[in-house]
């Protein structure tokens, strides 16, 4: 796919971003490279192999879903500005 130099400005537009025209220049060639890649990268066959959630085969090791901390509520009530029957008052924000 061949980028033209208006394109460059359209999506720099798009982004919000201010580019010179030398700028612009220097991202149509790159942006141009970037596009050449994924077309090779659409011409392999992928036929039977399957998609990758990651590239390495590891799994995440998990901690143990147990209570490690003491409940404070009380304590952190006590110094909370408004509490009514166990919960937080905070000033309405939508009317």
């Amino acid at each position: 796919m061949a980028l033209e130099h208006a394109d460059v400005l359209r999506a720099a537009h798009l982004a919000r971003l201010g580019l010179t025209d030398d700028e612009a220049a220097h991202y149509q060639a790159d942006l141009g490279r970037i596009l050449e890649m994924v077309d090779r990268l659409q011409a392999l066959d992928t036929e039977g192999i399957a998609p990758l959630a990651h590239p390495l085969d590891t799994t995440q090791r998990l901690r143990a879903d147990e209570v490690t901390e003491s409940d404070q509520r009380d304590r952190f009530q006590r110094s909370a500005p408004a509490v009514e029957q166990g919960l937080y008052l905070v000033p309405r924000v939508v009317e």
